[in-house]
Parts: C-alpha cells; sequence; structure tokens
C-alpha cells in the first residue's frame, strides 16, 4: 500500500477524552475514530488488525471442530422472555420497536438464539455434540463507556456454544475451547493469566476468564505463586486471620462520637485499627432496604451478596441519605446492627460473628457503640464471605499469601448445565428414544478488545510496537526525501520486490518532510522499518526494527535475510 493514497488521519495531540494508552494511541495512529460516547469506527490500519485477530480466533476455532455461523444482531424479545432474562438483563440492553410494535432488542448475547435455532433442528443423539460460533457486532448499553473500545456500547466479540449429551461431554468441550484460547492467545502474544470468573447473567456452574496483564486493566485478578490458584477479585474466595480473638466479653457501652462517621475517623477517635470495627451498610434493592455487615478493615463484594439475595447488578444500589434516616434514625456515617427497623434483613459476613468487642454505629446521630458482640447483641443472617479478597490474604487452596495484579478480560468460558435448554426446551431422544436435557457451553473472546489489550502489552513513548502476527502491515519503507529520483526509484523497487515475495508493505512515498514521516512511522508501529535515504544510490539502506533502538546501514541485497529472522524471532 502507498501511503500516499491510505487513509491515515493520524493525530499529534492526545484527544482530551482519551484515558489509556491503547485509547489514545488508537486514536492517534488513524485506527480508529469516535461516533459517539461508546461507538467508535475502525479505519483502514484498524480493520486489518482485526481482520488478523479474527483469522486467527478462526483458525482456533476450526481446528477443534466448531463450525462458523452468523446469526442476526436483531433479536426478537420472545425468546429472551422465554428465557427468563429479557427483565432480568436490565437497561444495557438496547430495545426497541418495529412498525408493528414488536420489541426486539440488539443482541448483547447470544444464548437464547442459539439454543433456540439448534432446538429447532437437532432431536437426536446423532447430531451432538455439536459446537458453533460467530464473530460479530455486540451491542450493551453501558451507563459509563470508558477506556475506548475495552468497555463500549458496540463491540466484536467471538461466541461460541456447544452442545452436548451429558455433564461429562460439556466439560470436555469445555476444556478442549480451554486449549484452543490458550492457543489463539499464545499465537497474538498476549501475556494472560487463566482466572476463576463469575457467571454473572450468563448462569451455569463453572466459568474461567482469560486476562491480558495491564496496569490499565478494569479487572482485579488475585493469584497464588505457591499453587495454581487464580480467580477475579469478585470470584475469589477470602481467607481472613483475624484479630485473637480468646478475650473476655466485655459490657457493651454508647459513646459519644461528634462528627466522626468514617473508620478513618473511628480510628483515630478509639486509637485503634479499622479491625475493631464493623461496618454497617445501607443498601436498596428493587426498593427494598437491606443491611450488610462486614469487618472494617474491608471492601464489601457486591457480586458475592447478589448471588445470596438473588438480584442482578442494575437492581442494587447504595441507599440514600433519606433512606438511611428513614432505617436508622441517624444521619449517614452511624448505621449499625442493633435498632433497625425490624422489618431489615441483616446480612452478617461470618467473621464479624468471631470477632469480639467490637465498635458499630448506635442508629443515633454522632454515637456509636463500642464492646458489642454477635449473639449477644444483635443477630441477622449469617453468609460464610461477603468481602473482596485482596493482596496478603490467605490462599484458599495452598494457604499461601495472595497477589492481585491488573487485565483487561479478552475471553471468558462458562459451562452452562441445562439454563437454557430447560426454559427454552431444548432436548434430544437418546439410543433408547428417551427425551434427555441437552447440556451448554458458552465461550466468548472479545475481538476490539483483545487488539486494545495487545497496544496496552506493546507501546513506547512514541508509538505502538506491533507484534508482527497482527500488525496492520509487516514492513514500512521510507523514502525519506520523495524528491530525490534515486531514493524514489530504490524505494519502488524494494516496495515491487518484497510485496511479490508476500509480505505485507507500506510504502511511504508521500511528499512530507522527513520528521513527519519518521514520526508516523513510529506512531503506527510497523514491525520492520526500512528508510531509504542519502546512500540510495549505493543500494545501501537503514534497517531498524521498531521493538528496538538500533538502527543498521545494510545492503538491499540483505533485506530479505534480516526479514525472514525476524518472523522466526517472533515463530512466524
Amino acid at each position: 500500500m502507498r501511503m500516499s493514497k491510505l487513509y491515515m488521519p493520524t493525530l499529534r495531540e492526545v484527544p482530551s477524552d482519551a484515558e489509556i494508552i491503547s485509547h489514545k494511541l488508537l486514536l492517534r495512529a488513524g485506527l480508529i475514530r469516535k461516533l459517539v460516547s461508546g461507538v467508535y469506527s475502525y479505519l483502514p490500519l484498524g480493520k486489518r488488525v482485526l481482520s488478523k485477530i479474527e483469522k486467527i480466533v478462526r483458525e482456533e476455532m476450526d481446528a477443534i471442530g466448531s463450525q462458523e455461523v452468523l446469526m442476526s444482531a436483531i433479536q426478537p424479545a420472545e425468546v429472551w422472555k422465554e428465557s427468563g432474562r429479557w427483565s432480568a438483563y436490565g437497561p444495557e440492553m438496547f430495545r426497541l420497536h418495529d412498525r408493528h410494535e414488536r420489541e426486539f432488542c440488539l443482541g448483547p448475547t447470544h444464548e437464547e438464539i442459539f439454543t433456540t435455532t439448534v432446538r429447532d433442528e437437532v432431536n437426536s443423539y446423532k447430531q451432538l455434540p455439536l459446537s458453533l460460533y460467530q464473530i460479530q457486532t455486540k451491542y450493551r448499553d453501558e451507563k459509563r463507556p470508558r477506556f475506548g473500545v475495552i468497555r463500549s456500547r458496540e463491540f466484536i466479540m467471538k461466541d461460541a456454544y456447544t452442545f452436548d449429551r451429558d455433564p461429562e461431554a460439556m466439560k470436555e468441550a469445555y476444556f478442549e475451547m480451554w486449549k484452543a484460547y490458550e492457543k489463539t492467545f499464545d499465537r497474538l502474544k498476549v501475556r494472560y493469566k487463566v482466572v476463576e470468573g463469575d457467571s454473572g447473567a450468563m448462569g451455569g456452574s463453572d466459568s474461567h476468564e482469560f486476562t491480558a496483564m495491564a496496569e490499565s486493566g478494569e479487572s482485579n485478578i488475585i493469584y497464588c505463586n505457591d499453587c495454581d490458584y487464580a480467580a477475579t477479585d469478585e470470584k475469589a474466595s477470602t481467607v481472613l486471620v483475624m484479630k485473637d480473638q480468646d478475650i473476655e466479653l466485655k459490657e457493651m457501652e454508647k459513646v459519644l462520637t461528634p462528627n466522626i462517621g468514617t473508620i478513618e475517623d473511628l480510628e483515630s477517635f478509639f486509637s485503634t485499627t479499622a479491625e475493631s470495627f464493623a461496618k454497617t451498610l445501607l443498601l436498596t434493592v428493587n426498593g427494598e432496604t437491606v443491611a450488610v455487615m462486614i469487618p472494617g478493615h474491608r471492601e464489601l463484594n457486591l457480586i458475592k451478596l447478589l448471588k445470596i439475595i438473588d438480584a442482578a447488578e442494575h437492581e442494587i444500589e447504595m441507599a440514600d441519605a433519606q433512606t438511611v434516616r428513614e432505617v436508622t434514625g441517624a444521619e449517614v456515617g452511624f448505621a449499625g446492627p442493633i435498632g433497625l427497623k425490624k422489618d431489615i434483613k441483616l446480612y452478617v459476613d461470618k467473621r464479624v460473628t468471631e470477632m469480639k468487642n467490637f465498635v458499630v454505629g448506635a442508629n443515633e446521630t454522632d454515637f456509636h457503640y463500642k464492646n458489642v458482640n454477635y449473639a449477644r447483641d444483635f443477630e441477622g443472617i449469617v453468609v460464610e464471605d461477603l468481602v473482596l479478597a485482596q493482596e496478603g490474604d490467605l490462599c484458599p487452596k495452598c494457604g499461601a499469601k495472595l497477589h492481585t495484579d491488573r487485565g483487561i478480560e479478552v475471553g471468558n468460558i462458562f459451562q452452562l448445565g441445562t439454563k437454557y435448554s430447560d426454559a427454552l426446551g431444548l432436548t434430544y431422544l437418546d439410543k433408547d428414544g428417551k427425551s434427555q436435557k441437552v447440556w451448554m457451553g458458552s465461550h466468548g473472546i472479545g475481538v476490539s478488545r483483545t487488539m486494545a489489550a495487545i497496544i496496552e502489552q506493546n507501546y513506547d513513548e512514541k508509538g505502538i510496537i506491533w507484534p508482527l502476527v497482527v500488525a496492520p502491515y509487516h514492513i514500512i519503507i521510507t523514502v525519506v526525501n520523495s524528491k530525490q529520483e534515486v531514493q524514489s526509484e530504490l524505494g519502488e523497487k524494494l516496495y515491487r520486490e518484497l510485496s511479490a515475495k508476500g509480505y505485507e508493505v507500506l510504502l511511504d512515498d508521500r511528499d512530507e518532510r522527513a520528521g513527519v514521516k519518521f514520526n508516523d512511522a513510529e506512531l503506527i508501529g510497523i514491525p520492520i522499518r526500512i528508510n531509504v535515504g542519502r546512500r540510495a544510490g549505493e543500494e545501501i539502506v537503514e534497517f531498524a526494527l521498531r521493538r528496538e533502538e538500533q538502527k543498521h546501514e545494510i545492503s538491499i541485497s540483505e533485506i530479505e535475510e534480516k526479514i525472514k529472522a525476524e518472523f522466526k524471532a517472533q515463530g512466524l
């Protein structure tokens, strides 16, 4: 491709709304353009990268016998209502009506559509197992689109669905998909961890996430270096070492604590640490107020709570100040378990029941109780674990200390079981002619997310550093001075010869200053650089790799050897 004809609108300044490196560089390098918040157009360089990611995904899906299809993005409400998710999915679903007032949505995911499609065609054990996938655009009306294409309202995803005769076969398909994902992300040169994930709105039992490691990632992962335990912080089991509680119970006492409503203020006032307090959090779930107690030095794991109360994330929020006053009789900051309205359900993390002589809010403005003890002074619905795991907690598998890191979820695999086949009537006849349930799996790869994740792992202060396998072009030939005939002719010659040998080549033949050309080459991140300059008459060029600082002057006869060496170094 000649850059004089390439649509590549690069930017010198960082867009004001770009938050993380990948978002900034995708915009600056001219790979994407924002249409509205959370919606992007992919320009020629960006589309080439997406196509290369999709190609590898297709090859690995095809290799395990999964067959590609393409389902509609417009889905009728009936099948979602049949599965029970039309209301449960919440405000992230784009909903619309046709001219006949029939309800539809723009597909945020495709479990219902694949299930009903197979239901209408598959009826015998001879047709199972079956694995189908698609690469398609998904739509979710994110409340706060951010991080560019990482959390957007329109995104490209590969979703695969497996259909099996029994749970054992479902698990075999699950681990086959796991291996295919490992091969996919290995080929894409993504540094990742596989962690236990939460099934969330997908339902089912086991799930795992493939997380690309990146400081900018919005996923927190918890992992152990002494064993193979790894999970998202939402899923991770929490093993806390509490203070020695073998002490005598003291008499409960109300204490005046004027204008002290935070844990930090209480630590100073009582000259102790947050471990001596228990927080009472008030939340509203579909109009009903519930209370949750956790140790004062920890954070509530909302996902764990949602599972206990059987609610969706969009159905819960922190109680507002008026609700707090109605429930406790006090201002915000003084809620506690003693004296709450009787109809308020109180969920208590088990660790609170093991604490002794702790401090809680008194449900009275400017007052707290000290020397409070569970069972003697209050009771509630005890829950095994309601807190977020964090650095330094003990591994639930081997007891070693856990570590935390950040990443971007680029893939996930779910064992759905019979959640959708039960709801949508997907069955098959076995060898004896008896009706049996179909066991399903759902498996996704975020194609557009993966592009951003690769950039988050491969950049410097000058721009993107693409791995060869996904680079929009393998080689960029920069003619330093296009007005110099000898340089232009040598650049054209190399462009023709390398293109003829199957390499993807960009020729910068633009009538621009050398500095502009060099800056663009750094910014768009083409892996192999050939600069044709002052020694063109001697057939000497400058050869460089984007991932290295060094530049070498070489004869054009050495170029292909250098290119082959770089392809080999990158495993291609």
